[in-house]
């Protein structure tokens, strides 16, 4: 879901062409009258893509990446986390503005980077906001890689998809079936 490249395959089967499915599946299972669909840099990109060619809705790049910080979910701290997101990703106002906006992105972990790319959707004006997610919620530690230490962290363990949806700010949230 996350750390594979585009270009790799694993198993015989394209990571790139996997994204792009899931996103299909998102668009089938979550249908969204909006005018644009946008992929979080760099790992919901594939997935934003397969929404847009499934659903009609035309892909835009509307999100830029700060390739400079790095994974922000790894952060040591929470204080550092956060400066680390606010710097990471800015929007591009006036591709936003007054938009119905799907934005697609690989997981939800804190539910941090998800709350603060909703809010930068809304402060550039977008009318709607709805957050879907490439993968299922994300509940249990991973020791593979992936930073987290406890259940406790992980806010997919602790709430609702719907709670989820209100906490980030979201006009809807839907995730990919682990099925």
């Amino acid at each position: 879901i996350y750390f594979a490249r585009s270009d790799s395959f694993i198993d015989g089967v394209s990571v790139y062409e996997a994204r792009k499915q899931a996103g299909r599946i998102l668009a089938r299972k979550y249908p969204v009258e909006a005018d644009m669909v946008v992929g979080v840099p760099e790992s919901g990109i594939d997935a934003a893509i397969g929404y847009s060619e499934e659903s009609g809705i035309p892909y835009e790049k509307a999100i830029v990446k700060n390739s400079y910080i790095g994974r922000t979910f790894i952060k040591p701290s929470q204080k550092e986390r956060m400066k680390s997101v606010k710097i990471k990703l800015n929007p591009i106002a006036d591709k936003i503005k007054g938009k119905r906006v799907v934005i697609i992105d690989d997981s939800i972990v804190r539910g941090e980077t998800s709350k603060h790319i909703v809010r930068l959707m809304r402060e550039a004006g977008a009318a709607e906001v709805h957050m879907l997610i490439s993968s299922p919620p994300f509940v249990c530690p991973c020791y593979f890689g992936v930073d987290i230490h406890d259940k406790e962290s992980l806010i997919a363990n602790k709430l609702t998809t719907s709670e989820i949806c209100e906490y980030i700010g979201a006009d809807s949230l839907g995730y990919l079936s682990i099925n």
